[in-house]
């Protein structure tokens, strides 16, 4: 269907009516410029205002604030507990541990086993004599002559208290000491068991840094196991001599008439006199016995192959001091 045609029913101005409509629109449009400008600078001026003012209203804000430190905070313990963890140490194995052995066996010299024992009770061990004053005899019978007899001591208490043998000491008018470090003294008998063969002595003057010995009990010992004697041997020493058990619970009676000794260790180190009163040490250098005596059925008085010793426990006993 055709549509009608519309149209405009303004008339055409005049020419004087279009002049000022165009100096009319001429002063609109720059009264336009001049008020976008601000709005330009209005845009485009106040941004830093807007960053600015969310700063501020970030530090306005304790919460955020405090978040934020402690993210801080955590990351820096996070990377402190890296540097200060330790590095994975690599497991040992059987075969490091057997090279490392074999490297010490090959290039050290390791002592024996003797020489540790040594080692231990040598502080410990003091050489006895006693000394028999000449003195004249009654009307008829023959003077007494002048004498000393060695022997060996082991201190068992820090105070100078030594054990030794009774034969060592019988006798003597004067019983003079040396210890490990040179030190000399004069002592004098505070117990006797002759039944024994044991006496207990106490010095009068001691080192400062004494070392008493350490005592084992002689019930777990076996034949075969390994001790040491120590002493001085015709006056020796310190000397040491090392072997085993031979046996236990001996008796010995002396060829020149003593009396008669029972439950003894039987061992096989050299001992000579001396040797008479030194400790028997274990391989740790603890004390399970008291040398007393050899077996030797020639005159020569020396060792072949048998010795004795009093068990510890007999002789701690006779100095009050039962260990066990």
């Amino acid at each position: 269907m055709r549509r009608t045609a519309l149209y405009s029913r303004s008339t055409r101005p005049a020419a004087g009516h279009q002049a000022a409509m165009a100096q009319a629109e001429a002063e609109d449009r720059a009264r336009a410029e001049l008020s976008a400008e601000p709005r330009i600078q209005e845009e485009i001026g106040p941004q830093p205002l807007r960053s600015g003012r969310r700063q501020l209203l970030f530090w306005k804000h304790p919460a955020a604030l405090w978040g934020g430190l402690a993210v801080m905070a955590l990351l820096l313990a996070l990377s402190w507990t890296q540097a200060l963890q330790p590095k994975p140490v690599r497991q040992l194995t059987q075969k490091d541990i057997d090279r490392a052995v074999i490297h010490t066996m090959e290039n050290n010299v390791l002592p024996s086993p003797a020489a540790r024992a040594a080692g231990i009770i040598g502080p410990s061990v003091v050489r006895v004599l006693g000394t028999m004053e000449g003195k004249k005899g009654k009307k008829g019978a023959p003077p007494q002559e002048s004498g000393h007899g060695i022997g060996t001591g082991v201190v068992i208490i820090d105070n100078g208290t030594i054990l030794t043998n009774y034969h060592v000491v019988d006798g003597a008018d004067r019983i003079d000491v040396t210890f490990w470090d040179g030190t000399e003294s004069q002592a004098f008998v505070i117990n006797a068991e002759p039944d024994k063969d044991l006496a207990v002595l106490r010095a009068r003057t001691v080192p400062d840094d004494l070392q008493p010995a350490t005592m084992r009990s002689s019930a777990s010992l076996l034949p075969g196991e390994q001790v040491a004697a120590v002493g001085f041997p015709y006056g020796i020493g310190p000397s040491v001599s090392a072997g085993v058990v031979s046996g236990l619970k001996r008796g010995f009676r002396s060829p020149k008439g003593g009396q008669m000794l029972k439950d003894l260790i039987q061992f096989d180190a050299a001992a000579n006199p001396g040797n008479s009163g030194g400790p028997l040490v274990t391989m740790d250098g603890q004390v399970v016995g008291i040398v007393t005596a050899i077996l030797n059925p020639t005159e020569a008085s020396t060792f072949i192959g048998i010795g004795f010793a009093v068990p510890i426990e007999s002789a701690a006993g006779a100095a009050g001091q039962p260990p066990f």
